[in-house]
C-alpha cells in the first residue's frame, strides 16, 4: 500500500506538473461551465415555465453534475495522450506498482477539478444561487460530485487505454457532451417523453444533480411522481452509480495498462 500511494503521489506530481505548464486547458475548463451557466441562466431561463431564479437554483447543481460527469472526456484524453505518445510504456519499465499510474493521473484530475468547481460556484452565488441547507448540506453535495468525477474519470481513463489513438479518444470525448443533455442536469424530466424520460432519469447524471439539489436544498431536488429509482432516492443513487462505476472500472483500467496497447 505505501508503495502504491508514494508511486501514486510522483505521478499525481507529474501530472500537475504537467497541467500547469498547459495553461490553456486549466482556463478553458474552468471557464466553459461559467458560460454555459451564463448562457443557460438568462437565455434559457427565460423560456422556461420556472421563474429565472427559481431556474439558476435548479442549473447550477445541474452544471456542477455536468463538471463532474467530464472525468469521462479528460480521463480519456490524458490516458490516450500518454499511451499514444509512450509514456506509458516507459511507466511500465520502471519497478513501481502497475495500479499507481491510473491512481495518479485520476487524483490530479479530481484536484484539479475541485479548482475549477469554485469559479461556477461564486458565479452561481453572484447569479442568487444559495445552498438553502447550510453548510453541512454543501459539504455533503462536493462529497458527492468529488467522487462521482473520480469515478468517471477512471471510465475515461479505461476508455482512453483501450483507444486506437489520440484523435479518437478526442472524439469520444467530444461526443460524451451529449450524456448532460439526456439528463436532468439543464431541465427536469417530468415533461420528457416516456422512453426519453426513463433513459434520462437512468442517466447517472440525473442522480447526482437531484442529489446535489437535494443536499443543497435547491429547485428539483424532490423527485416527481413515477420517477426511475435513482432519481427517487439520488443521494443513494449517485453513491451507488459512482461506486459501482469505480468497482467495474479501476481494475479494468490497471488491467489495461498493464497489458500495454496490444
Amino acid at each position: 500500500m505505501s508503495t502504491l500511494l508514494s508511486d501514486g503521489g510522483a505521478v499525481l506530481t507529474r501530472q500537475l506538473q504537467k497541467a500547469r505548464h498547459a495553461p490553456g486547458l486549466l482556463i478553458l475548463t474552468q471557464t466553459m461551465p461559467v458560460t454555459m451557466l451564463l448562457f443557460f441562466g438568462y437565455v434559457f431561463g427565460s423560456a422556461l415555465a420556472m421563474p429565472g431564479s427559481e431556474y439558476r437554483q435548479f442549473l447550477v447543481p445541474g452544471l456542477l453534475a455536468a463538471t463532474a460527469a467530464n472525468g469521462l472526456m479528460t480521463g480519456m484524453f490524458t490516458a490516450a495522450q500518454d499511451a499514444h505518445r509512450g509514456v506509458m510504456d516507459r511507466f511500465r519499465t520502471l519497478p513501481m506498482s502497475r495500479s499507481a499510474v491510473p491512481l495518479g493521473q485520476t487524483a490530479a484530475d479530481l484536484l484539479t477539478t475541485g479548482l475549477s468547481m469554485v469559479p461556477l460556484v461564486l458565479v452561481g452565488l453572484a447569479m442568487g444561487w444559495r445552498a438553502e441547507n447550510g453548510l453541512p448540506g454543501a459539504l455533503g453535495a462536493f462529497g458527492v460530485l468529488l467522487l462521482f468525477r473520480f469515478a468517471t474519470a477512471w471510465v475515461g481513463t479505461y476508455l482512453g487505454l483501450l483507444s486506437k489513438s489520440e484523435e479518437a479518444a478526442g472524439q469520444l470525448g467530444s461526443a460524451t457532451f451529449v450524456l448532460p443533455l439526456l439528463s436532468s442536469a439543464y431541465l427536469p424530466t417530468a415533461g420528457l417523453p416516456g422512453w426519453l424520460r426513463t433513459a434520462a432519469e437512468w442517466n447517472p447524471i440525473s442522480a447526482v444533480a437531484t442529489a446535489v439539489r437535494r443536499l443543497c436544498g435547491n429547485a428539483g431536488g424532490e423527485a416527481a411522481a413515477g420517477a426511475a429509482w435513482p432519481v427517487a432516492h439520488p443521494v443513494a443513487g449517485a453513491l451507488l452509480w459512482s461506486l459501482v462505476l469505480l468497482a467495474l472500472f479501476v481494475p479494468a483500467a490497471t488491467r489495461r495498462f498493464a497489458r500495454g496497447l496490444d
